[in-house]
């Protein structure tokens, strides 16, 4: 074992098992562990790598010119190379969902529509084809955004976006744990977002205690405070385009940890979410038209 240990190095053998781990958390783990696991080796380790292989690529050539044995850095070398491949995969270089089955995630919740009006689904579903901003992250596996005609025209106005100061309504039963519009919204097509996620109002859901968001709300627009119950139906806010956000729209997500108790968004284990009163698939996809029945 020793001579195993001084043949590889500290380094090498406790870089492939932090490897180890988190893919092992990603693929067989999964839950918060999975997703902490994700989002780490999809934002961070990658930078890690990129130094680590800069370097060991220096050292190579250092003991190549002295004559010297490479086997060590060139282990690392190849340690180095696995912590950078995700970034192809954060780059959508390879288009991949986060590895979980939706027949095996627990704490699925049917909600009404949260628009009453006639809308389209921009993304929504379980497949890269039909969700690709979403399913790529560990949290928002099942997200939805949420239009109106006319949307993606390119206007710089943002009356001119169908969705825009429309009424958002809560399609749950649960209590608002957060709620925000203090953010000005930004010019369709801009990238001077302060936050990613904007105005919004956060949920804790009654019936599962699992928490549903909701993104990109108008300023000063916002209709509930923290710690107050609201019912399916209730008026919380309308919608703007605040956070980052390319033009008006409706983000909304399922996920099992508080979000504002979250280290960071993306760490945490987006769930399935589905909608009942509608015409269609309970769980729509891109390009669905979505017609709510409204009481």
């Amino acid at each position: 074992m020793r001579k195993v240990i001084k043949s590889l190095g500290i380094f090498n053998i406790f870089t492939a098992l932090i490897i180890g781990i988190l893919w092992s958390c990603v693929f067989f783990v999964q839950g918060i562990f999975g997703a902490v696991s994700w989002g780490l080796l999809k934002m961070f380790l990658p930078f890690a790598g990129l130094l680590g292989l800069i370097v060991s690529i220096l050292i190579i050539i250092i003991l190549s010119i002295k004559k010297k044995r490479i086997f060590r850095t060139v282990i690392s070398l190849a340690l180095c190379t696995v912590l950078l491949f995700p970034i192809l995969l954060t780059l959508n270089v390879i288009k991949f969902a986060y590895p979980v089955s939706i027949n095996k995630t627990n704490s699925s919740i049917t909600i009404v529509w949260p628009i009453k009006e006639k809308s389209v689904v921009g993304w929504g579903g379980d497949t890269v084809e039909s969700n690709l901003p979403h399913v790529i992250w560990a949290s928002e596996r099942w997200a939805y955004d949420i239009l109106i005609e006319p949307y993606n025209s390119g206007s710089p106005v943002l009356e001119d976006y169908g969705i825009w100061n429309v009424e958002v309504i809560s399609p749950v039963s649960g209590v608002v744990v957060a709620a925000f519009d203090d953010e000005d919204d930004i010019m369709p097509n801009t990238e001077d977002f302060i936050s990613t996620e904007g105005n919004h109002v956060y949920i804790k859901i009654e019936e599962t205690g699992t928490y549903l968001l909701l993104n990109h709300l108008k300023k000063d627009s916002v209709t509930v405070k923290v710690g107050e119950h609201v019912n399916p139906g209730d008026l919380i806010g309308f919608v703007g385009n605040s956070g980052s956000t390319s033009e008006p729209h409706l983000h909304i997500h399922h996920q099992r940890q508080d979000p504002t108790k979250a280290l960071m968004p993306i760490f945490a284990e987006g769930l399935p979410l589905y909608f009942r009163d509608i015409d269609g698939k309970p769980m729509p996809e891109k390009g669905d038209i979505i017609v709510p029945h409204t009481k």
